[in-house]
């Protein structure tokens, strides 16, 4: 039975890249057997232009019904002004929460023809592959209470009344489970090594995290367990960052080191990323924005989209070889000295959005 993915090209540049994933998808079906068949709906911008809405019911059903769907980017200055609640942004939050998308799975990559443009010396980076699994939908940003109020007055006579923001830091025993299970079958995947990030020094519900993932990794007794304070974590990235492999934490604690994580690739334009559930049904999309000044030119950098489709044949499809061979295809690219702007300061030869995914196609073979 064939799978069934849809495409959801957005705003900006999304079209652009989405298009050259969707090459790359096209001759992973035509040469190599791969049984798919794809749609395409609207999200977004473009979906508030030709509905009104940023997220359509037959985008969200037809998401429902998908194994997976590969998002291009959402938003633009000409959504700036309207209300909040119907902005191209929120069409991306709505699907995540309606499709249950609890675990966030990025990527740091770093090809070793760009490890020049690493902000730290080549010899730290170069080869860089760890993946962050951050847990999406609990946490901080989702416990209660939360909100700002008026303060009481302080008992040791200091001004009182004034206004004090609170949130909760909450997590279940079962949305540990569920993230650390997400975690050590990526790891199983890849250099079976599992690195929890917490803060059980301080927080008892990060004693709660140690303690569960502790339990869970029992389950795993092919992969190894390490625990690390987020702030040992951050900096290590930063000092040794190919020390790890996966990375499982919190959404808080994610969301920091992700980002950390990132910087070490030396272009936004290469980091793919995925969020998926329990069912392995994911949303993979680029890590960049919709960057609308270069939308239309033949400019962007689709390597960020094809590497997330990548991810969703690895994750979602369990076609491990075809997701090798999409990244080695892409190694490939780089090492012919092929460039879009984004990473024109390696040097190389110039090409665009359209030339560079032809290339990958090119490089897949047969």
């Amino acid at each position: 039975m064939s799978a069934r993915l849809l495409l959801l090209p957005g705003d900006g540049i999304g079209p652009e890249v989405v298009a050259e994933a969707e090459r790359v998808l096209a001759a992973l079906r035509d040469r190599f057997g791969l049984e798919v068949e794809w749609s395409e709906g609207l999200i977004g911008g473009a979906a508030i232009d030709a509905e009104g809405d940023p997220l359509p019911a037959s985008t969200l059903e037809a998401a429902r019904v998908a194994d997976a769907t590969l998002l291009g980017a959402v938003g633009g200055p000409k959504w700036e002004a309207i209300e909040r609640s119907i902005r191209p942004e929120r069409g991306l939050l709505r699907i995540r929460s309606e499709l249950g998308l609890y675990a966030n799975l990025r990527p740091a990559m770093l090809f070793k023809e760009l490890a020049g443009a690493s902000s730290l010396r080549p010899e730290l980076v170069a080869g860089l592959d760890i993946l962050i699994v951050r847990e999406l939908t609990g946490g901080i940003y989702f416990g209660q209470p939360r909100g700002i109020r008026q303060g009481e007055p302080h008992p040791d006579g200091r001004p009182g009344g004034q206004r004090v923001g609170f949130n909760t830091l909450v997590y279940s025993e079962f949305e540990i489970e569920r993230i650390a299970r997400s975690a050590f079958e990526a790891a199983r995947k890849r250099d079976k090594r599992v690195c929890s990030v917490d803060k059980a020094n301080v927080l008892e519900c990060s004693e709660l995290w140690r303690e569960v993932v502790t339990r869970v990794a029992a389950d795993y007794p092919d992969c190894e367990l390490s625990h690390m304070y987020v702030d040992n974590a951050a900096m290590q990235l930063v000092r040794a960052p190919k020390q790890f492999d996966v990375i499982v934490t919190g959404n808080l604690f994610g969301d920091v080191l992700s980002d950390i994580a990132a910087m070490l690739t030396g272009s936004i334009g290469m980091l793919p990323s995925a969020s998926v559930n329990e069912k392995a049904q994911g949303l993979y999309e680029p890590v960049h924005g919709s960057a609308p000044d270069i939308a239309g030119q033949d400019k962007a950098n689709p390597l960020a989209a094809i590497l997330s489709l990548a991810m969703l044949l690895r994750h979602s499809l369990d076609r491990g070889d075809l997701a090798d061979r999409v990244e080695a295809a892409v190694a490939g690219v780089l090492a012919d000295g092929l460039r879009t702007g984004d990473l024109a300061g390696e040097g190389g030869t110039p090409v665009g959005t359209r030339a560079m995914g032809e290339a990958v196609v090119a490089r897949l073979g047969n």
